[in-house]
């Protein structure tokens, strides 16, 4: 890693590794999806694939499809196996074996589906699956089994059960859009569904879990933005796991929905050899910050099938968020969780700052190492409560 892959600067990458007529459509959304690398063949006219990558794409059809929309594809590096781009989104041979310890439904939305597509695991919140479709693939989708058309299973959301659902569970106030990609729907039909879910009473805000501002920045356009601004409360959380990921485009892309008052999070997945040292995690929070986007959660990679070779000790996701704290600003530290397996929900994971906890007294270490002693709050006795009372009796005029 150099520093100028790590160095703050928003850099375009059009057109790249596309011919120069490419330009006058390259800001085209659709254009964009026309055009994604999705077999072995145009893999190989751009890039020096290794025999693993290879032979990954050769199996990718059995488990989750190969697909990147140029922009992303630009940003990988044409002869190094090890680019943190490339090791996201180009198949490895590694992925056709399964750990002992892995699971199909790593997280157990199934178990918790109480109508097919509409995920219930939280008590006040829920996840609806709109879609199983992506503008690009991760090698490391927690929901590998039911996204891009080749998984072992099928996602059937049902729309009106979901709908009625919502109506009757009036404990539900949070309703997270996730799949797939939400924002791949049209304008129109992401703007009924929504619609939709507004005119539920008791819904107080939504939520849209998305990486077509990463993967996909020109569908980010003013009309999109001025349609989403008609629901407020709307959250938006974005996923970007490395620095090189947030080019000028995307920087734009997320300033038009921070301009329509659109609160933007990050969730990122720690991964082996693509982001997993503090020194690629301050340069990625702290681009964050610039573009207006505040570090949400840093996930460790869930249980999926075939993804070892990406999954990083959990030590590692500590020592990243010790490396952090204390060394950049609060609003930089993302919360380091562990999804649950099969429906734990996420699990907080930190550095251990309490050293020791006794009554009356708690101690503590900082970022530095240096320890602390605080005093528990101590409890008013009725005796002294007592005696102020008289006290302020006796100074009544």
């Amino acid at each position: 890693m150099t520093h100028h892959d790590l160095e703050p600067l928003f850099v375009s990458h059009a057109p790249g590794y596309w011919p120069q007529e490419a330009i006058a459509d390259w800001n085209d959304a659709k254009w964009q999806l026309r055009n994604r690398v999705d077999s072995l063949t145009e893999l190989e006219s751009h890039l020096n694939l290794t025999q693993e990558e290879r032979a990954g794409v050769l199996l990718a059809g059995n488990k989750l499809a190969m697909s990147i929309t140029p922009h992303f594809f630009n940003l990988i590096d044409r002869d190094n196996p090890d680019c943190p781009i490339r090791r996201q989104v180009i198949p490895r041979i590694e992925e056709g074996w399964n750990a002992p310890e892995e699971l199909s439904d790593p997280c157990g939305e199934d178990s918790h589906m109480p109508v097919p597509g509409l995920v219930h695991r939280y008590p006040d919140r829920v996840l609806f699956l709109v879609t199983d479709r992506c503008a690009s693939y991760c090698r490391y989708c927690t929901r590998s089994r039911v996204v891009s058309g080749v998984g072992e299973q099928q996602l059937e959301t049902q729309w009106e059960p979901a709908f009625k659902y919502l109506q009757e569970h009036t404990e539900i106030r949070d309703v997270l859009l996730s799949g797939g990609d939400p924002l791949l729907f049209s304008d129109d039909r992401l703007d009924k569904l929504l619609t939709r879910l507004r005119s539920i009473p008791h819904l107080q805000f939504l939520r849209i879990g998305s990486r077509i501002p990463i993967f996909l920045p020109q569908r980010i356009t003013p009309a999109l933005c001025e349609m989403l601004k008609k629901h407020h409360p709307l959250f938006i959380s974005v996923h970007t796991n490395h620095p090189r990921e947030l080019t000028s485009e995307v920087r734009d892309a997320l300033g038009r929905l921070a301009d329509a008052g659109i609160p933007l999070g990050n969730q990122s997945v720690l991964l082996r050899g693509v982001n997993d040292s503090v020194e690629v995690q301050k340069a990625l929070v702290h681009k964050l910050l610039m573009c207006r986007v505040r570090p949400y959660y840093l996930y460790q990679c869930d249980l999926i099938n075939g993804s070892s070779h990406l999954r990083t000790p959990v030590a590692d996701g500590v020592a990243i968020i010790e490396g952090l704290r204390g060394h950049t600003t609060g609003y930089a530290v993302p919360q380091f969780v562990i999804d649950g397996p099969g429906g734990g929900g996420k699990i907080p994971i930190n550095p251990n700052y309490l050293i020791d906890h006794s009554p009356g007294r708690v101690s503590l270490r900082n970022y530095e190492g240096e320890t602390f002693e605080y005093p528990d709050p101590s409890q008013i006795s009725q005796s002294s409560l007592a005696q102020l009372h008289e006290l302020a009796l006796n100074r009544c005029p």
